[in-house]
């Protein structure tokens, strides 16, 4: 029937629960439902006939019109309501006025959802007081529970880089019309559906220059699990690198995890291939979609041990060969494939905690077919798994601390450049620096600090007990007068340490000069040293990981990037002290506030991503005199003199990983 409103005709149709003749697409200006969605969504039809009816009232309805909606506002109808019109709707929710306010009468409310541009996602907004909803005490708390889920999700799409978007977001147009290529367009989804085995993450890559001359309209690569952490994989610049080298308009990068490791490749394709089929634009319907695979850099894989932390959950250790790839220890090391060693927190497992070289006593690198895959400790050896049989006498392997296979520990260390200046003073006094990492892990990075810088003594904060028993069992750890272990928190160990150290400017010594009080300023070397209080820490690395990598933080724990906990840090280190965390995160909204914190709490900031890599070494200095770039030379030449490192290569990488750091502040 046609109205007019405000002085326009509009066109209304009115839904009951029957059904009505087929109308074309974007037919009227309104549709009002008295109680038809919720009589199509009884449990005895569940959500198919809802999700029908909704589908076809987004159909008729032209752009701008109006979709009025009466109904109960039950949980199971919001739920879906709300979800189904998530994506170019702007909605509100009104409480119709009760006759009476019996605690038997159920509240009614209309919904009002407003046509717009698919990719748009607003709020959803109220007109009542929701302290005057207190009819039923079942109903309300049910609607309200709906409606705050519906506009957490909502603020995710507004203010999330990383949001992983369903299937049926971009169906429904979270990210346009998915028929169509956009050019530049990058979209993160979870691929799943419920006729299929496995759910996928992946990436939705619509080349940023479209071509006639692409090799295909639609293609997916499959990326495992190992090599889903790499830069070109991980990062989305090297994501389009990747779709310029597929040649492809649309590009679908999926991303293989544990979920996945006991499933072949063609128990993965079949699964795939119905749900890339709807994400394929118009101009390759009804060609096949070509699946290329990444080729895995882990030739053998064994256990060595597992076993269960009632602190850090499941833990393990394992053995990997890896064939040279781009990005490994390899441009360092001699050509040939490579054996490491590695820890694993269950908890975090697509974080490899730990990584260490395997060599052969008194050689320099393990070569797959030439292992006997055995680990030897300190006091004894034993054997694991299935050994290869050979006639040659068995050799033993030993944990190589003389290489850091991790290129973020590499990261950590080029940050000592920063400091360079002091460390050099203090080592040609035959003074000692006094270094602290929190989180021990395999302890590869104390172990190397303890090899290569014979002037640092360095302590380790770990929580877990069982961590470090592990760590001096299958990782060859060590304690000596120079390396010390606290089993704590790392939290209170700071506080502690930064109650115990004097107030900033107190331990500056005053000494009189030709008969007149002169201050030492910090740009004196001396002062600088006789001003030191031997409680204070020097460098302070926090190398943790977070216990709910869910948040979207890896690393380092929440904990660690509070304001309190940072000023403590600040707080516990020398003048010229240095501060490191280690930030693990593919949100840009998380890191944006870490670094915001950072900001406020210290006078100066330096930051290096590692291209290959997901993470972001953040360094912090303490001093008001901060290291500007073209300081960066010398200090970075004066890094390469403090290292004594067994291998030159490996000295030079940290030295030219030190030049990729940049100031923030």
């Amino acid at each position: 029937m046609e109205h007019f409103y405000r002085g326009l005709p509009v066109t209304w149709i009115i839904v009951h629960t029957h059904r009505h003749a087929h109308f074309s697409d974007e037919t009227f200006d309104i549709v009002l439902d008295k109680g038809g969605l919720d009589a199509l969504m009884e449990p005895e039809h569940g959500y198919k006939l809802g999700d029908q009816y909704l589908s076809e009232v987004k159909r008729v309805l032209i752009s701008g019109g109006k979709f009025i909606c009466l109904t109960l506002a039950e949980s199971h109808v919001l739920g879906l309501l709300f979800s189904k019109l998530r994506f170019g709707w702007i909605m509100s929710i009104h409480a119709i006025p009760l006759q009476s306010c019996e605690k038997s009468s159920l509240q009614t409310f209309m919904v009002i959802a407003v046509k717009g541009s698919p990719a748009v996602v607003q709020p959803i907004t109220s007109s009542f007081n929701r302290s005057s909803l207190d009819c039923n005490s079942n109903q309300i708390p049910g609607m309200y529970n709906e409606l705050d889920n519906e506009n957490r999700i909502r603020e995710e799409y507004l203010t999330g880089s990383d949001v992983l978007h369903s299937l049926e977001d971009l169906r429904l147009g979270a990210k346009g019309a998915l028929d169509k290529l956009n050019p530049g367009r990058r979209v993160q989804l979870i691929l799943s559906s419920q006729n299929s085995r496995y759910s996928f993450r992946a990436v939705l890559l619509d080349a940023q220059e479209q071509s006639e001359t692409f090799l295909r309209h639609c293609g997916v690569i499959i990326v495992p699990k190992t090599r889903a952490r790499g830069w070109l994989y991980s990062s989305e610049e090297g994501q389009w690198k990747v779709v310029e080298s597929a040649e492809a308009a649309r590009l679908i990068m999926v991303f293989l995890d544990s979920s996945h490791m006991h499933a072949s490749m063609d128990d993965i394709q079949k699964d795939l291939s119905p749900l890339v089929k709807r994400l394929e634009p118009a101009n390759n319907y009804g060609s096949q979609i070509p699946f290329m695979m990444v080729d895995d850099p882990i030739k053998e894989r064994e256990l060595v041990h597992q076993v269960t932390s009632s602190l850090t959950g499941r833990i393990t250790i394992e053995d990997v060969v890896f064939s040279n790839v781009e990005g490994d220890v390899s441009h360092i090391l001699p050509d040939g494939d490579l054996t490491f060693r590695r820890m694993i927190f269950q908890r975090n497992e697509d974080l490899v905690q730990s990584e260490a070289l395997l060599t052969r006593e008194g050689s320099t690198v393990v070569s797959s077919g030439k292992t006997d895959r055995r680990k030897v400790s300190s006091s004894k050896s034993r054997k694991r798994g299935n050994q290869r049989k050979t006639n040659a006498p068995q050799e033993t392997l030993k944990i190589s601390h003389d290489y850091l296979a991790s290129l973020y520990h590499s990261g950590i260390l080029s940050g000592f450049m920063l400091v360079s200046s002091y460390l050099e003073k203090v080592s040609s006094t035959g003074r000692t620096v006094r270094a602290v990492v929190i989180g021990l892990g395999a302890g590869l990075l104390p172990m190397f600090l303890h090899g290569t810088m014979p002037f640092i003594h360095v302590e380790v904060v770990e929580l877990d007990s069982l961590v470090f028993s592990l760590a001096k069992e299958y990782f060859d750890f060590i304690e000596n007068d120079r390396m010390k272990v606290h089993i704590t928190d790392g939290i209170e160990f700071v506080r502690r340490v930064a109650s115990t150290v004097a107030p900033v400017g107190a331990a500056v010594i005053d000494r009189k000069e030709n008969g007149n009080l002169k201050t030492l300023l910090s740009s004196d070397s001396e002062s600088l040293l006789d001003s030191h209080n031997s409680s204070e820490i020097d460098i302070l690395v926090v190398d943790v990981d977070s216990e709910d990598p869910s948040s979207g933080l890896s690393c380092p724990a929440a904990d660690f990037i509070e304001e309190p906990f940072l000023k403590d840090a600040k707080s516990s280190i020398s003048k010229q002290g240095l501060f490191v965390v280690n930030l693990v995160s593919r949100s840009t909204k998380i890191k944006e506030m870490v670094i915001s914190r950072l900001k406020t709490v210290f006078n100066h900031l330096y930051s290096l991503q590692l291209e290959e890599d997901v993470n972001e070494i953040l360094f912090a200095l303490k001093t008001d005199d901060g290291i500007t770039e073209n300081q960066f030379t010398e200090a970075a030449d004066q890094l390469q003199k403090l290292l004594l490192c067994r291998h030159p290569k490996m000295r030079q990488a940290i030295v030219d990983t030190s030049k990729k750091i940049t100031r923030l502040k």
